[in-house]
């Protein structure tokens, strides 16, 4: 399976300073963020809007995997995720993801839809990786 790269650097302290970040595929490339965008209200990206991003794609392709795979005929599966980042005496915490999905699926019956929903939910990649994956870090200070 491909490992899939994106990087980011940040100049400066955190409230002035300013970053960009890139993907592999280019789809990004040098866009910027900052701490207005992040933390008030500002038109540059910010790392929860990337999670939501990256949160409700997955979760889409998942449940219209598992959805088709049970039979039924997938028009469409819509998914908005609301990142909440709060302040706690820990610091910054992502505390929690709203998740609203609208699907359009032939021939299924709320139960059976609220089923595949939930294994999708917790079954997408994106979803795992945000219950707790192993994060490995290599750092080194350059002077």
């Amino acid at each position: 399976m491909p490992i899939r790269k994106a990087n980011a650097e940040w100049r400066g302290d955190l409230r002035k300073g300013s970053g960009n970040i890139s993907t592999e595929s280019g789809v990004l490339k040098n866009v910027a963020y900052n701490f207005v965008s992040r933390f008030e209200s500002g038109n540059e990206t910010n790392p929860e809007e990337l999670i939501g991003a990256a949160h409700a794609a997955c979760y889409s392709m998942a449940l219209s995997n598992i959805l088709s795979g049970a039979g039924f005929t997938v028009n469409s599966v819509k998914t908005e995720d609301k990142v909440h980042i709060e302040k706690l005496e820990s610091g910054f915490t992502i505390t929690k993801i709203e998740m609203q999905c609208d699907a359009n699926v032939s021939g299924i019956d709320e139960s059976t839809f609220m089923k595949h929903a939930e294994e999708a939910k917790k079954g997408c990649p994106v979803s795992k990786a945000l219950t707790g994956t192993e994060l490995i870090l290599t750092a080194k200070l350059r002077k």
